[in-house]
C-alpha cells in the first residue's frame, strides 16, 4: 500500500512544494495532496509541516525520506540491472551445464556463439542434473545442457547430440589390453560412479541392468574426473564420458553392448518469456543437433 506513494513522497520532499511536484509527476495536485494524507495515516506520523502552498519535512519526515531514497535507488538499480539483462545486443544468458561438458564442449559453444553476439554475457553454472533443472524452475537459470534429456511437464526439452561412454579400468586390469568389451564381462568388478541423482549414475544402473546385473559400488563421487582417478588407483571401474585430457594409469574401452552413449539435450522452462539474449543463445543451440560435442 506504501509503495506507489513513495515516488509522490520524494518528489514533494524535494520541491517542498505540492504544485510543483504535482507537475513534475504529471498528476493532479489534489490527487498528489490526499495521497500525501493518506501516507502520514498509514504511518500514523506527521511527515509535514504544512505553510500555505509550501510545505517542510517534520524530524519523522526527513528520517523517513533517506529510507524512502534508499528504497527508490535500489529499485532503479533494479530495474537498469533486467533492462540490461535483455539488452538484444548486451544481455545477460543464465546458463547451466553439467561438470563433464564444462572443459571443452561449453567454451567451444560459448565462443562460436559470441563469434556473432560479442557483447552478451553469461553466468555459468556447473551442476548435476537435477540441481540444474530445480534452478530453472525457480527461474535462477534461462537453460541448461543436461543428460539423460529430461521427461517433464513444466519443462521443454530437445535432444542435441548424444556421447559414447567407455568402461575405463586401471591400466594393469585384466581388460586392459582390450580395444572394446561387453558391459556383461565386467559383471563380477567393483564399481565407482558418481551419486544417486545424477544423470550419469541413472545411466550406469540402467545400462548394468541391461548387461544383466546390477554394479557393486565401492565408491561415490560428485566428479566424473575424480572417478578416473580412483580408477586409476585401482579401487574400481566406471563407465565414463571420455575426458577432455588423456588420463595416465587408465585405459577406456568402447563397450560393445549394451550401446552405452548418454543423450545430451537442452531444457528451459515451459512458457517462460526468453530475453533477446536467451532467444538467441537457445537458436544457437537447437542449430547445433548432431555437432554440439567435439568429434
Amino acid at each position: 500500500m506504501l509503495a506507489p506513494r513513495l515516488a509522490q513522497f520524494a518528489g514533494v520532499a524535494r520541491y517542498e512544494h505540492v504544485t510543483r511536484a504535482a507537475e513534475e509527476l504529471a498528476v493532479p495536485q489534489s490527487t498528489l495532496s490526499r495521497a500525501m494524507v493518506r501516507l502520514e495515516q498509514d504511518l500514523g506520523v506527521a511527515l509535514f509541516a504544512r505553510h500555505g502552498r509550501t510545505v517542510s519535512l517534520t524530524p519523522a519526515g526527513r528520517t523517513f525520506l533517506r529510507s524512502v531514497e534508499r528504497a527508490l535507488a535500489e529499485v532503479e538499480r533494479a530495474a537498469e540491472s533486467v533492462r540490461a539483462d535483455a539488452d538484444p545486443a548486451a544481455g545477460k544468458v543464465a546458463f547451466g551445464f553439467l561438470h563433464t561438458l564444462g572443459p571443452e564442449t561449453v567454451p567451444g559453444l560459448i565462443r562460436a556463439f559470441r563469434a556473432d553476439h560479442p557483447r552478451v554475457r553469461f553466468q555459468l553454472v556447473q551442476n548435476y542434473g537435477e540441481a540444474m533443472l530445480e534452478r530453472l524452475r525457480t527461474g535462477e537459470l534461462d537453460l541448461c545442457l543436461t543428460a539423460p534429456v529430461p521427461d517433464a511437464p513444466d519443462l521443454v526439452a530437445r535432444r542435441l547430440d548424444e556421447q559414447r561412454l567407455r568402461l575405463v579400468v586401471p591400466d594393469h586390469h585384466r581388460l586392459a589390453g582390450r580395444k572394446r568389451v561387453r558391459l556383461a564381462e565386467a559383471a563380477e568388478e567393483v564399481f565407482v560412479t558418481l551419486e544417486p541423482g545424477y544423470g550419469l549414475r541413472l545411466i550406469t544402473d540402467a545400462l548394468c541392468a541391461e548387461a544383466g546385473f546390477k554394479p557393486r559400488v565401492a565408491f561415490e563421487g560428485e566428479e566424473a574426473e575424480t572417478l578416473r582417478g580412483l580408477v586409476a588407483a585401482g579401487l574400481g571401474v566406471a563407465l565414463l564420458p571420455p575426458p577432455a585430457v588423456p588420463r595416465p594409469g587408465v585405459a577406456e574401452l568402447t563397450v560393445t553392448a549394451p550401446r552405452a552413449v548418454r543423450e545430451i539435450g537442452v531444457a528451459w522452462l515451459d512458457g517462460h518469456p526468453d530475453t533477446p539474449p536467451v532467444a538467441a543463445f537457445k537458436r544457437f543451440l537447437l542449430s547445433r543437433r548432431g555437432r554440439l560435442l567435439p568429434r
